[in-house]
């Protein structure tokens, strides 16, 4: 699930630990010794991009694990025809499902950021690990590609943001929102489709139709929407002073997004190089 839901609810519910106060009627000024400098610790931009590396670092080495532990595909005969038969460890389906109900978790426990962020970056890496490998087993030097081109969406919608080329309104916000519930949506039923059907019952998403790869394009487009979203959260939630542990969430967030990103830049190239 990606994380624009959980931005806008955690910003309107979580804690600030400072808020700028109402305006107090004029009182003679009172000299009472010297002045504390203690400041409460909260959440910073810098704060939120060092937590974001740490949770990648921890999502790099799981990830590494995963390719590791995935094999080569296997030829089998079907139908009459020898085709591949490529196995994704049973692990790897384990922490997509793990990843995924910890962001379901975060919805309603987003203190919790801090514990569940590194869990999630940890389970969600083997995954992607794992599946990398079997991409790169079927089209050569894609993973480099797919990252490349993650990398790239990721600094210029950063330079887009910045320059506030994109200006993140109430309507932008509902509109990339409701189109990423749209493709969650979208998703499950093709997944519940596929587990009772069979693999070949929803081949629209894996084709290399014109149609797949426009759909393919418009998903990588509303992911990449998603990363304005998540610089927002970050920016807006330093700005009112939210609790530091928040730069977990907000790390968290980004990451979730990326992560998804990436899977969707697999799965273009991946029809584009089919063609």
């Amino acid at each position: 699930m990606p994380s624009p839901v959980l931005n806008e609810r955690t910003l309107e519910k979580a804690p600030a630990t400072w808020a700028p106060p109402e305006a107090p009627a004029y009182q003679a000024p009172i000299n009472d010794g010297p002045i504390s400098t203690w400041r409460p610790r909260v959440m910073t931009v810098n704060g939120t991009i060092g937590t974001t590396a740490v949770l990648f670092l921890l999502l790099l080495a799981s990830a590494a694990v995963g390719w590791q532990q995935t094999g080569s595909p296997e030829i089998v005969e079907r139908n009459g025809e020898l085709v591949y038969n490529y196995s994704i460890p049973a692990l790897a389906w384990v922490g997509l499902f793990v990843g995924i109900g910890l962001v379901f978790l975060l919805m309603f426990k987003p203190h919790l950021a801090k514990f569940i962020a590194p869990v999630y970056a940890i389970a969600e890496g083997f995954f992607v690990g794992a599946l990398s490998r079997m991409y790169e087993t079927f089209y050569n030097g894609i993973v480099v590609q797919a990252a490349g081109a993650t990398i790239a969406v990721f600094g210029v919608m950063l330079f887009l943001y910045r320059a506030r080329i994109i200006k993140v309104t109430e309507r932008f916000r509902t509109i990339v929102v409701s189109a990423t519930i749209g493709i969650m949506v979208f998703y499950g039923v093709c997944f519940l489709v596929r587990l009772f059907a069979g693999a070949d019952s929803v081949s629209f998403l894996a084709s290399a139709s014109l149609l797949s790869i426009g759909f393919s394009v418009l998903v990588a487009g509303i992911a990449a929407m998603n990363l304005a979203l998540d610089f927002d959260f970050i920016e807006r939630g330093s700005k009112m002073g939210l609790e530091k542990d928040f730069e977990w969430y907000g790390a968290f967030a980004l990451l979730v997004t990326i992560v998804w990103l990436y899977l969707e830049m697999l799965r273009l190239l991946s029809k584009l190089r089919s063609r």
